[in-house]
């Protein structure tokens, strides 16, 4: 595992060592060390502070937008594939305490497992500072997001608007294959969208609705980028694969 002194540089905050490892510790790896304390407190509590952030920032900046418009926004922002995304960006997968098990399966790549650590960061950069110092950290990550309105508009529900692009385009009819790893205690679930027998998108979570919403979200934004779409590696288009 990389030095957490490097971490910090990316996020740009300080973070006592304690708190930050706690902040890293995911579930998985708990369970396998005694029981130790879990990152998923942090991950509540900074939930709750990248909410508020948000949606100060899209009621102070967008005074002529209405209610449910606002909500789509901070939907978007803070969604699982955002935050992940940001993780990504950071590199912070590499920095996570995780099980044996969720190591062997690429946990660290995950989009659940980084979008709970993103949130668990920002509640342990709270704890050790204070909320004007979370704040700025949270805008600091998803103001570029702000930005994107065509990916704001489509955030609500990714499925809903994946399936409206792709009946716009006449391009057929979408089908999401989804397969189950681990044990119960810790579920994952890897979910392919695929159109016409060609792979679009692919996500991940901890239930299949979670992990086929962040396939639409990737499948609707290669759609919309200006590259052309490239067929997913390892996906299958029979149903027979599907979970």
């Amino acid at each position: 595992m990389s030095s957490t002194e490097e971490l910090l540089k990316r996020l740009g905050v300080s973070i006592d060592a304690e708190t930050l490892r706690l902040a890293l510790t995911h579930r998985s790896y708990a369970y396998e060390n005694g029981g130790i304390p879990t990152n998923e407190r942090l991950e509540f509590l900074g939930d709750s502070i990248l909410g508020f952030s948000v949606t100060d920032s899209l009621y102070r900046d967008n005074p002529e937008l209405p209610e449910g418009e606002l909500a789509k926004r901070r939907s978007a922002v803070v969604s699982t594939r955002a935050l992940a995304g940001i993780a990504r960006e950071l590199g912070v997968g590499e920095f996570i305490y995780l099980g044996q098990g969720e190591r062997l399966t690429d946990g660290k790549n995950k989009s659940s497992i980084l979008a709970d650590t993103m949130e668990a960061l920002i509640g342990a950069t709270y704890l050790s500072n204070d909320i004007e110092t979370a704040r700025q950290l949270v805008m600091r990550l998803v103001g570029p997001l702000l930005k994107d309105a065509a990916a704001l508009g489509a955030g609500t529900d990714w499925k809903t608007s994946m399936q409206e692009l792709a009946a716009s385009r006449q391009m057929g009819s979408i089908y999401y294959a989804v397969e189950g790893s681990g044990p119960d205690h810790a579920r994952t679930f890897e979910a392919v969208l695929q159109i016409a027998g060609t792979a679009y998108g692919k996500g991940s979570g901890h239930s299949k609705k979670e992990a086929e919403q962040e396939a639409a979200a990737d499948a609707w934004r290669t759609l919309n980028s200006k590259n052309k779409p490239q067929r997913t590696a390892g996906a299958s288009a029979d149903p027979a694969h599907s979970a």
